[in-house]
């Protein structure tokens, strides 16, 4: 057989808080149901997510997940950013909800995904629907290292105190590290301090960030994870 579809149903505490936040990111509601027990579905094209609410739930304990493939992780992600630009004001980077930045998972054949932590606190995690020329060759810099481990643990494990550790001290030893891969180490870093509620470590990373010189070649380069530097200076600034 084929043309299956699996649509996952997760937990959450309101479905009115889930469906708020996830109009806008541009789905709309398919079902609703009140009684004899709240009900939410969604969609945006071909996403499906349903959710259902449990008496007493923490969105912090949530064990909630699924994987969604989409053929541009990229154009998704920005989609999903000006929608949040727009409701909130800014990119949702740190607390519930929030979103990560595409980055290449090596536990993911090196391709970039990124993830939504919803209000229910369920990790929805995307990743490109095919192998292709996305995936490249990790650098084999120590910082570029670092950084690839600190990923896995921070934005696919969520262990963002043992990712900081790792950046911490790979930073820490980074000497002559390219400039490039100085910005993204310092950048993530940043990312991890502000979900940490430190930011006043965060503010001090953004600032060494913006200090490095850059040549034309390598801001293009940079092009995505200088946008970043923004968001995280917009929410330094929205406090």
């Amino acid at each position: 057989m084929a043309n299956e579809t699996t649509v996952p149903a997760l937990p959450c505490r309101s479905i009115d808080e889930i469906e708020e936040f996830y109009t806008a990111l541009g789905f709309t509601r398919t079902y609703h149901q009140v009684r004899p027990n709240p009900y939410l579905a969604l969609r945006r094209e071909d996403i499906h997510l349903h959710f259902f609410t449990i008496p007493g739930f923490n969105p912090e304990d949530s064990y909630g997940t699924c994987i969604i493939t989409v053929p541009d992780t990229g154009a998704l992600f920005s989609a999903f950013a000006e929608g949040m630009r727009s409701a909130y004001g800014k990119l949702l980077i740190s607390g519930i909800p929030r979103m990560t930045r595409p980055r290449k998972r090596k536990n993911a054949d090196n391709l970039a995904g990124f993830t939504i932590v919803d209000p229910g606190g369920n990790w929805i995690r995307i990743f490109p629907s095919s192998n292709d020329a996305s995936r490249e060759e990790p650098p084999a810099g120590r910082l570029a290292t670092a950084l690839q481990n600190a990923v896995v643990i921070g934005d696919s494990k969520g262990d963002h105190r043992q990712a900081a550790k790792i950046l911490d001290g790979a930073l820490a030893r980074a000497g002559d590290a390219p400039n490039a891969e100085l910005v993204e180490a310092l950048l993530y870093r940043a990312e991890i301090a502000l979900t940490l509620s430190d930011r006043d470590r965060a503010g001090e990373l953004l600032a060494r960030v913006r200090a490095i010189p850059l040549e034309a070649a390598e801001r293009e380069r940079l092009a995505e994870a200088l946008a970043g530097a923004d968001d995280i200076e917009a929410a330094l600034s929205a406090g």
